[in-house]
């Protein structure tokens, strides 16, 4: 067994990284992300709208950690796509709230379907039925991985 900070262990690291690009860029592409013309980071802004309701563009920035005027682009992509739209806050005139559309809906919603459809595919046809329980094992393991929060350091908070 390798000890902490072995060289095993970096190269799993290594190993774990790759693969989960490779999955996620994988199901870009299968989920048809590529063939709309929209950035990802756009289509980010899109579902946060989406999840989160009405918002302020200041709000999103903020949320996707990015400068407003990047926020600013996007909003004027996705609303010249008709994705999203604006309007008055009813709490603060001096504000505009950004709604996601019923195409910008849509969009997501097949985007959604077709990742779901794929990656169940895939899964049908790279996992044998007896390697189920370890295809769950492995996504507990991979949701434990990404809610650890770790100190610079290295320690568990």
């Amino acid at each position: 067994m390798d000890k902490p900070g072995s060289q095993g262990e970096a190269s799993d690291a290594v190993r774990l990284a790759m693969a989960v690009s490779r999955l996620r860029s994988r199901i870009r592409i299968e989920a048809g992300l590529s063939s709309t013309g929209i950035p990802i980071s756009q289509l980010a802004v899109l579902g946060r709208i989406i999840d989160e309701g009405p918002t302020t563009a200041a709000a999103l920035a903020a949320g996707e950690h990015v400068t407003q005027q990047a926020i600013a682009q996007s909003l004027a992509t996705l609303k010249e796509r008709g994705l999203v739209e604006k309007q008055a806050d009813p709490g603060d005139g001096r504000k505009s709230l950004v709604s996601a559309t019923a195409a910008g809906r849509r969009l997501r919603e097949a985007l959604t379907t077709s990742r779901e459809e794929w990656l169940t595919q895939a899964i049908d046809a790279a996992v044998e039925p007896g390697e189920r329980p370890q295809l769950r094992g492995a996504i507990e393991l991979l949701e434990r991985i990404a809610d650890v929060k770790l100190h610079r350091g290295g320690e568990i908070r």
